[in-house]
């Protein structure tokens, strides 16, 4: 029995329940749409989105999902809507994709998780999972991949590598 292992996994489930632990920096995600896929993009300087809508209003549903999903990760207030968008077709749109988490895969990301001890930053990067901590270093696996896997279960674009 690898009793660190349980430790992890446990703290893990822990940490899944506590999303404001989570900023996310960056992220790159792959949204199927009614009509389309588009890529949407989340950094330092904001949202981007290959939609039409996005184009038009600086805001779509696709983005207005992810905050909707995201919110206590993300750490910045939600877009504003935009002059002549259809807000309420877009919000009703937003609430039915929020449900419907397989529309979403996340390529990419970038998190900072704000530990009891200390700040350790971890996500994915060419399908594969990276953390500075040390206990993935020498596992390849930590309580903050798990629990990321847990909060976006559904979401991932690459294959959940543990058993929990």
């Amino acid at each position: 029995m690898d009793y660190g292992m349980i430790g992890k996994i446990e703290k893990a489930r822990r940490y899944a329940e506590e999303p404001r632990r989570i900023t996310f920096r960056t992220f790159q995600v792959e949204f199927r749409g009614d009509n389309d896929s588009y890529t949407i993009d989340f950094n330092e300087n904001g949202w981007h989105c290959s939609c039409p809508g996005f184009k038009s209003h600086r805001i779509c549903p696709h983005c207005m999902t992810l905050e909707k999903l995201l919110e206590p990760m993300l750490k910045r207030p939600p877009l504003p809507y935009g002059p002549g968008q259809n807000v309420v077709s877009d919000i009703e749109k937003a609430r039915r994709y929020s449900d419907e988490r397989d529309r979403i895969r996340f390529v990419s990301f970038d998190v900072t998780f704000h530990g009891e001890n200390s700040d350790h930053n971890f996500g994915i990067a060419s399908e594969k999972w990276h953390c500075d901590c040390d206990f993935f270093h020498s596992r390849s696996v930590c309580s903050h991949t798990m629990a990321m896997e847990r909060l976006l279960a559904g979401m991932m674009g690459v294959p959940i590598s543990h058993a929990h």
